[in-house]
Parts: C-alpha cells; structure tokens; sequence
C-alpha cells in the first residue's frame, strides 16, 4: 500500500514537472517574437476635435451684467457669461403688471404672469401674488418634423427631453422663426418661486401639456382645502383630481413660515418629477418694503436678494441638483406622437426601479455649460447664502473646494445656532433641501484663501455626462480678479476647448491626447506603417528584380519561422525535462570531472 502511494506520488509529481518544463521552453523560445512586438508600436494618431463652440459668445448684451436699476427696481451685477435679462428681473420684482409697457416689451413674459397688489398689512409692499405657471416640453418630438423642437443643451449635444413648469409667456417658445431653441424663460429647471412670509399667494397651473399633471406644494404651509372647497394638495388620489390638458387649476397658499421648500407634480411623480417638474420654493421671512424677486428663471444668483437676506450677506445663489436617465429621456418621451402611447410606455412598460441616471446637471446644465450659467462669485470675508435642493433620484454629497460652508437650515427650518454644522461635504437625500452660509474669511477653516474653487457632487457618477468626464454638475467658486470681462474664469489649467465640442462627448476624443507634443497619451494608430524599433544601415540601391526576390524570401521565411520558432521551443523542451531526469547522472559526472582536474579540491 505505501508502495503504491509513492509510485503514484512520485508520477504525479514527474508529470507536473514535465508539463512546466515544456511549458516554459516554448515560452523562452517564442521570446524573442513577443520582444519585437512591445517594442514595435504604432505611433499616436491625432483625432481631430471637430468644431469648437465659444466658451462666452458675444451675442449677450455686456450691459446686462451691469449693476443697474430698472423702473425703480435695484439689480445686483451679475459676472457671469449668460446673465438674466434685467428686464425679467424687473417684471419679477414689480410684477408684470407694475412695469412699463417698454420694460414688460423686452421680455417675452404675457402681460398677467406675475400679478402682484393689496398691501394689506401696510409695510410697503404686496401681500397678495398671481402666479401663472405652463407646462413646457423641451426637446420634444413633432410630428412635423425629425429632430427635436424648443431645444434645450445641457452640454454641446445633449438634448434630453423634459417638462418643466415656465412662467406663462407671449410670442413663439424658440427664440424665432428661424431657430428651434428655446427662449431663454422656457428651460430647466422650473422657476424657483419666491414668496413673502404671510402673503396670499395664488399659483394658477395652465396645463398646456398633452399630458395630466398637478402642483403638490412640499413642505409649504397651506390648508388641504381651499376657501371654494376645492382640494389643494395636488395629490389625486387625495386631494384634487389631476388638471388635464387643456385645464387650468388654482392653488390658494398663505405660508406663515419661511424656509426654502419644494413644488413638484404628484401625477406618476416617479417619472413627472425626474422628467423636470419640480422646482425651489422659498418663503421669505416678512420685512417692511420687501419686494421680493419672485421668480427666478434657471437658479442661479438671485440678482435681487430680499431685505432679510441682504442684512447677513452680500448675494444670494439658487442651486437645483437634477440627473436624468438616458432610457426615460430620450427613448420614452419620444417614442411616438400619440399622447396615448406616451402614456402606455411611461406608465406601463418603463420601469423606474431598473433606471440609471446618465446625465447630472446644476440648474439645468452639465459642466462646462455651468461655466457659463452657476458660477459662485466671492469676494474676501463676504459671506453669501446658498440654497440647495437636491432633486436627484439618489442621494447627493456637495463638496465646495477651499471651503467649508455652514448649513443653517435643514428643509426650511432653523434649529438655531446649536444644531449648525460647519463640514467640507454635505450629504442629502432626494427632495431634501439645506441653506448653506458660504464665507470668505481665509482663515483655513472657512476659506483656504482666494482663486478659483471647483464645487461638485462628489458621488463620483455625478461628474459624468453620458459616462464620460469631466462633466456633470461640476460648477466652480470664483473669487474677485480671476473672472474676465465675460464672465469666464482666469484658469491656469489645462484647455477648455475639448468640454466644447460634441466629439468629447460622444467619447470620440481623448482627452490627454494634446497634454504633450508627441501625444503620448493618444491613440494608437492603426492605420500607420510601423517602423522597427532598429533600423538597419541604408545600403545602395538594388534592381527591382532582386528587391522582388528579397521579398519572397523574406514572405517565405515569414512563413516559416513561427514554426522554427515552435520546434526549437519543443526540443529545447526535450533537453530540459531529460536533463530533469538524468540529473544524478548529470551531477556526479560534472563533479567526477571537477575532481579529476584538481586533487586539491575538497571532497
């Protein structure tokens, strides 16, 4: 028994070693051929970009990042590239029917959109507002043409389809006869909405969708009913039924506490909300002469902060987190011309628990259009409030570079000084929504000092557009001396020229291909002649009757070395495992050799 043990032992160890004495002798002989192959590479190919969009174009009236004031409405400078319209500003602080007919001429907003009168309590200022709201469809299909209509990028190419809220307008939804994109009040996200502390506020909703929808007032203080016994809530299966196409609904609201808060549809509210209708809305806390800014269209810096505000910081900025998945966007919503259908496919087939958000914006746009659009602009030892909404499907964690901002606020309420958190990340949950005091003291724990600091959702996924980065909502905190005349940030980073151009984000561009000269970090082209890494000496020139036989030699010896490569690997095999076996022979002959050279040499 023990006999046989061993036998079978001692074989299995024999063949294992047969096999990797084999195994590393082709290995050793086919070398020589691997060797050339690393070494003989193609050369980086240069992929064209293709065209370049203007970082700012000049198309945008420099006047209008202007301190300035307008039918007795004061408008903070705005420095960025695409700065509001004052003229909307000034229709959304007096209200539509308190400007001139020149000022409500240079917006395209209807003559009722924002109705504001009845200074009831005597302080200066109305208490009763009219909100008139649409539902718009961006980059929506028509049965009239191919592409998409009322078009809305949230980068160079990227066109998903949304329904957003917008304030009720006049005149065409593009920005002519001649151009399909939107006019600048129709975009995502909706208007965030700005209220004073116990004003009377009516939102009328005229749904000029093709679809049912609703307005649920989150976390806002209003009653269930309204004075007419209607519902208020917005919910269907509670409240109100849903308003249908074609109908209008009013939400009566007298908020008594201020706070930033929520509106969105609660009509199948797991894909009515993503699809874009939701939006910030903000009580303010109730002030003597307090014309508050009532909508404001695309987030962004508040140009006309409220006297509450105003009394603890320099400026105010609206920041709305969204993302959106590719499959909902831009397959369901356009998959066919009949509202039925729309219907059938969103309500039955897509399911939202399989979803992957593909794009990730802040205030509308993925990054570099938020270069544009929400930039931050800070000066030493101001301090500016943030208002945040995280209308993602998933959790956000905002990360402010060189900073570590405050939260003061957690869904509208302020807890007081003791629950106030100072951190470098904060973390919310969908629908949440905090106040965050952004200060500019460079003392290392709220300022790491001046420059330009880039601030993101720092689920890594987020500065992605399509997969590809860097994108996303990747916006940055811009301090005074380092923005140009345009509003662009004075970078001393790389170029921008590749996040303009739509090659970059159809994933046709690498990205480090221009970080050096000789693109080393390209790619590979294909298509090029490889050269060896030695090059013979040149030799005088031959007759083309013996290149031509050089070649066949060459191709004929081509032919035949892989496997005179193999066979020399085989029998250098051989030799290796009979020198494996023979090894005692082997041994004792060489050391019977040594001896017999040297009788001094020990035993």
């Amino acid at each position: 028994m023990v006999y046989r043990f061993l036998n079978q032992h001692f074989r299995g160890r024999c063949m294992r070693k047969t096999l990797i004495t084999f195994t590393g002798g082709v290995a050793f002989a086919l070398m020589h051929t691997f060797s050339h192959a690393a070494t003989e590479l193609p050369p980086s190919a240069k992929v064209d970009l293709g065209p370049v969009e203007e970082v700012c174009s000049e198309f945008t009236d420099p006047a209008w990042r202007k301190e300035q004031t307008v039918d007795g409405v004061k408008i903070q400078e705005s420095k960025l590239c695409n700065p509001d319209n004052p003229a909307d500003i000034a229709a959304f602080v007096k209200g539509t029917n308190g400007i001139s007919m020149d000022t409500l001429m240079a917006t395209q907003l209807a003559a009722d959109a924002i109705t504001l009168s009845d200074d009831t309590d005597g302080d200066g200022d109305p208490d009763k507002i009219v909100i008139k709201l649409e539902v718009v469809e961006l980059n929506g299909h028509s049965p009239d043409m191919k592409d998409q209509t009322t078009t809305f990028d949230i980068a160079p190419g990227i066109q998903p389809t949304f329904w957003v809220y917008a304030p009720k307008t006049r005149d065409m939804s593009t920005k002519s006869l001649y151009e399909l994109e939107a006019n600048p009040l129709l975009r995502a996200p909706s208007p965030v909405i700005r209220v004073e502390q116990d004003d009377v506020v009516w939102i009328v909703l005229e749904n000029t969708h093709y679809l049912p929808h609703s307005i649920h007032l989150h976390g806002i203080d209003h009653p269930f009913m309204n004075h007419a016994g209607n519902g208020n809530d917005g919910v269907g299966q509670t409240s109100n039924m849903d308003t249908m196409p074609g109908e209008s609904k009013t939400y009566v609201i007298k908020p008594r506490q201020p706070g930033t808060m929520y509106y969105h549809c609660h009509v199948q509210p797991h894909t009515h909300i993503p699809m874009g209708l939701q939006g910030i809305f903000i009580v303010e806390e109730n002030r003597p002469n307090n014309w508050v800014q009532t909508l404001n269209v695309g987030a962004g810096q508040v140009r006309h902060p409220s006297v509450a505000v105003l009394e603890k910081y320099a400026r105010e900025y609206d920041l709305h987190y969204q993302s959106a998945d590719k499959e909902l966007h831009e397959v369901v919503a356009r998959s066919a011309n009949d509202p039925r259908l729309i219907a059938k496919h969103m309500n039955t087939e897509y399911d939202t628990t399989d979803a992957t958000d593909d794009y990730f914006m802040l205030n509308g746009r993925s990054f570099p259009y938020t270069l544009r659009e929400s930039l931050i602009h800070m000066e030493e030892n101001q301090q500016v409030k943030l208002r945040v909404l995280n209308g993602h499907t998933e959790s956000l964690a905002l990360h402010i570079h060189g900073h570590k901002p405050t939260v003061t606020h957690y869904d509208g309420v302020d807890n007081g000084p003791s629950s106030y958190i100072q951190r470098d990340v904060h973390g919310m949950v969908p629908a949440q929504r905090i106040d965050l005091s952004l200060s500019g003291v460079d003392d290392g724990l709220n300022s790491f000092g001046q420059g330009i600091w880039m601030f993101h959702d720092h689920v890594e996924k987020s500065f992605t557009t399509d997969g590809h980065g860097e994108g996303g909502d990747i916006s940055l905190v811009v301090y005074k001396g380092f923005v140009d005349e345009k509003g662009i940030p004075s970078a001393h980073g790389m170029s921008l020229a590749p996040y303009f151009a739509k090659s970059m984000w159809k994933g046709k561009y690498p990205i480090w291909q221009d970080y050096d000269a000789w693109r080393s970090l390209g790619l590979p082209d294909l298509n090029a002649e490889i050269k060896p890494a030695k090059v013979a000496v040149q030799t005088p020139a031959v007759k083309e009757s013996e290149v031509q036989a050089a070649a066949a030699l060459a191709e004929q010896q081509d032919e035949s070395s892989v496997f005179e490569k193999l066979l020399f690997g085989v029998i250098l095999g051989l030799l290796a495992y009979a020198a494996v076996l023979k090894r005692k022979l082997i041994i004792a002959a060489v050391t019977k050799f040594i001896h017999s050279k040297g009788p001094n040499i020990p035993q």
